[in-house]
């Protein structure tokens, strides 16, 4: 087998699920159209926090970062997958790689890390609502999002890094719809059962401490909810806490599946569907998701879209 070391000039080949497809065409316009969904509907949401001061409240602060790390994620990956298909071409420079890895361990470790922050403030928000304001104040908000960004850069970068020090076999075809580390340590003509297994260890470790800060959160709000005497608190703390379980179950079953279950349970076939699912299926999702059940939300939006009405139809 043929070795070669990787240098800035050489690069790589994304064989992704388009090229596999029975039905690249098809695939390909559904891509599209979630891509475009994912852009509009975190856009909004985004749009509408900003523009709209009622919404200037921790959760909402949290759930607009939401937006904006899914807006980011999708849009590391989707774009260049789809030109890469409209143009027949798939390269990828080394630098252009380990770019992509960095930004898409990033956002996805932001997104993780975040998505424990929201289901604490929910936990404060239901079981201590006198002491909301104390405890989740502007500050303690905007420290919550710093320290998902921060730990998340740091883990990308220092496992960038690693990844592409590693020399590359001649073909560098990767089986992926982006440069993630799985496929890329496939292609490693050295031994990376080591690095493999930190990998696993941090990917437990980063995956399994925030989703028990979620399983805690979620189980000390249950025993608050069920012992509220009003059934409209109830029914309302449900539905908001029934949104951020559906996100968080669509988002840690991905990245369990990517990066926790050992790699003999892996095919290409299903590495691509989940890759598929989690930077382009659940970006769509999540503003949907969100919004379309939270009265506040479509309120805010509906007193934005009818300022803009204004502004531009006066006479309207």
């Amino acid at each position: 087998m043929e070795h070669g070391n990787s240098t800035l000039g050489s690069g790589f080949m994304l064989m992704g699920i388009l090229k596999d497809s029975e039905s690249p065409e098809l695939l390909c316009a559904i891509i599209t159209i979630l891509y475009m969904l994912a852009l509009i509907s975190n856009g909004l949401l985004l749009l509408v926090i900003t523009m709209d001061t009622r919404l200037h409240v921790p959760m909402y602060l949290l759930l607009g970062q939401l937006s904006l790390m899914d807006l980011l994620f999708t849009s590391v990956v989707t774009p260049k997958a789809l030109v890469d298909f409209l143009r027949s071409e798939n390269t990828i420079s080394f630098g252009g790689c380990a770019l992509q890895m960095f930004l898409a361990l990033t956002l996805g470790g932001a997104e993780d890390l975040l998505l424990a922050f929201m289901a604490y403030d929910r936990y404060v928000a239901i079981c201590h609502p006198l002491n909301y304001m104390v405890l989740m104040s502007t500050r303690v908000c905007w420290l919550m999002v710093a320290t998902s960004w921060i730990l998340a850069s740091l883990s990308a970068l220092g496992h960038t890094f690693y990844t592409m020090h590693f020399p590359f076999c001649m073909s560098r075809k990767i089986s992926h719809l982006l440069c993630e580390i799985p496929p890329l340590l496939k292609l490693a003509c050295a031994d990376t059962s080591r690095y493999e297994l930190m990998v696993y260890v941090t990917g437990v470790t980063f995956l399994l401490l925030p989703l028990s800060v979620i399983v805690a959160s979620y189980t000390l709000i249950l025993f608050t909810v069920l012992h509220m005497p009003s059934n409209e608190g109830r029914q309302k703390a449900l539905v908001t806490c029934s949104s951020h379980l559906t996100v968080v179950g669509m988002f840690y079953g991905a990245a369990t599946f990517m990066y926790i279950l050992p790699s003999s349970l892996h095919s290409t076939k299903q590495d691509n569907i989940i890759s598929v699912f989690y930077t382009i299926v659940t970006p769509a999702l999540n503003p949907l998701i969100y919004s379309l059940r939270n009265k506040e939300v479509m309120g805010a939006l509906r007193r934005v879209m009818g300022k803009y009405m204004l502004r531009t139809h006066p006479t309207f």
